[in-house]
């Protein structure tokens, strides 16, 4: 029995600064939004603001675990238990909308945040997306310098 060729380790640690750095990166986002709509005097915007991140940040870390769970069976088990994983998977990646839904409307109906606020703040994800992919290119080409 031969072992899989191992990857490169350079490659494999791009990708996973860049995901952890994506995970730090949407709470900060929402903290700072949310405490610069503080320091304007709208609180109720600040909760939509933390709010929508930390929903951000947990769709993101579901939809990391889909890809991890899909990733990891790949070549692991046999077919018929990888089919029924697959298919939990899927279940849960769909499931993941509807509790992000439910979340938006109870925060919005029951806590009387904005629901600008929060959609911004669900923004924090793509924001967060952005700033690790660009620093991952400066990074790289610093170093080819």
């Amino acid at each position: 029995m031969t072992s899989p060729a191992p990857e490169t380790p350079r490659a494999l640690l791009v990708g996973q600064r860049t995901v952890r750095r994506i995970t730090y990166l949407i709470p900060a986002f929402g903290v700072a939004a949310g405490l610069g709509a503080s320091l304007l005097g709208r609180s109720d915007w600040a909760e939509g603001l933390v709010f929508g991140s930390g929903l951000a940040w947990l769709n993101f870390w579901w939809m990391k675990r889909g890809v991890e769970a899909f990733t990891s069976h790949a070549a692991g088990p046999g077919a018929g238990e990888k089919l029924k994983r697959q298919g939990a998977t899927l279940l849960a990646l769909v499931f993941r909308y509807a509790l992000i839904g439910l979340a938006l409307y109870a925060i919005f109906s029951y806590l009387h945040v904005p629901l600008l606020s929060i959609v911004i703040g669900l923004c924090a994800f793509a924001g967060a997306t952005i700033t690790a992919s660009v620093w991952e290119i400066l990074q790289s080409v610093k170093m080819r310098s």
